[in-house]
């Protein structure tokens, strides 16, 4: 195990115009499941290539156990990594793919058969160490890329978007080994990935980039929960938060969100203490929106769109430019053009600057 601390990290390309990963700090500890999530093109697998030496690094310093390793060579830095494109040597069989880089480091016969021998076990590719990988399926193959960085039992595990070329079935049961391998290993692992199904279910935290800078850094369900941005909000989560332009309205020691035409009570035993009266973005999770019969906001059934084990309902509020999702049980009986009446939880709502698009409360507080 080993941690990974990443200390205003840069990179420019020659000819370039803007860093394509720009001052990014990031401490990964001992034995922890990193993932750096972000849209295409967001630095995150950049970021990956300049901790494993694939990339130089411009400005900054990255350390490994507090050893400055920016001018280490990629093949001293005790580090494995894991391509999307498997890279297994076609005329190898599995074996020899698994066993390729411990001979390459003078590991001794006896050594080498052990350790790929228990990690093919552990993999479930016994049956398959003499097979060449055209002979593999994707998953296989994919396994065998795995093996053949445990064999070498590095310091970190490096991955680069390891179940892109996977069938939806096939990356669930992937993830799940993945996790498994992880819970057995107790190895620092950094995983890039722009799923964010991926990043919730393996990560210790996540951090999230974008236009070459991080974001925001937590736990998936901090992140999750509390997004530090519009950014954060709409990108995570399926389908994302909804983010509504609102303004809040103070009379008296009363407070109130108006969205479009309706205004929205905040009770007396949730103030918002801390939000000035004024415009502002309101965000609310579709799982956080309910369809009830009490008095409440009025809206109207757009479209329904039943996924089996729920049902996203896509609202039109009165006054509000764009449509709520609001995710409901699979057995709704609703139709489009249908009126109901819709409640929002607004101990789960998030208030973000219109003009910056940054957070400026997590959440309205509970209690006084």
């Amino acid at each position: 195990m080993a941690v990974v601390e990443l200390i205003g990290v840069t990179k420019t390309y020659p000819g370039g115009t803007q860093p394509a990963v720009q001052g990014v700090d990031l401490r990964i500890e001992h034995g922890e499941f990193m993932v750096l999530l972000g849209p295409s093109g967001c630095g995150k697998s950049t970021t990956l290539r300049m901790i494993a030496g694939l990339e130089s690094i411009t400005a900054g310093t990255l350390c490994i156990d507090d050893l400055v390793i920016n001018r280490v060579p990629a093949r001293d830095r005790d580090i494995a990594m894991v391509f999307q494109s498997y890279a297994l040597y076609p005329h190898m069989s599995v074996r020899d793919n698994m066993a390729f880089g411990l001979r390459r480091r003078g590991f001794s016969r006896p050594d080498i058969e052990r350790r790929v021998a228990s990690v093919a076990d552990g993999l479930g590719l016994g049956p398959y160490l003499d097979r060449r990988p055209f002979a593999l399926s994707g998953g296989q193959r994919q396994r065998v890329a795995l093996g053949r960085a445990i064999v070498r039992e590095p310091k970190v595990f490096l991955f680069d978007e390891p179940l892109s070329n996977l069938d939806a079935a096939l990356r669930t049961s992937t993830r799940g080994e993945l996790a498994r391998l992880h819970q057995n290993l107790g190895a620092t692992m950094i995983y890039v990935t722009h799923d964010q199904v991926e990043a919730m279910t393996l990560g210790d935290r996540i951090c999230i980039m974008s236009s070459g800078k991080v974001v925001q850094i937590g736990r998936p369900m901090d992140v999750y929960s509390r997004p530090a941005d519009i950014f954060v909000a709409g990108f995570l989560g399926s389908p994302p938060m909804n983010l509504l332009p609102a303004t809040i309205e103070v009379d008296g020691g009363s407070h109130a969100i108006r969205l479009g035409d309706q205004r929205v009570p905040i009770p007396a035993t949730m103030p918002a203490s801390d939000m000035r009266p004024g415009p502002v973005i309101f965000g609310i999770r579709p799982e956080d929106m309910a369809v009830v019969t009490a008095d409440s906001l009025e809206a109207q059934v757009a479209t329904v769109a039943p996924l089996g084990a729920e049902t996203i309902l896509s609202l039109a509020l009165p006054g509000v430019p764009q449509e709520a999702l609001l995710r409901a049980a699979r057995d709704v009986a609703l139709r489009p053009g249908d009126h109901v009446r819709v409640a929002c939880d607004l101990a789960t709502a998030s208030f973000f600057d219109p003009d910056t698009g940054r957070a400026l409360s997590s959440r309205l507080s509970v209690g006084a």
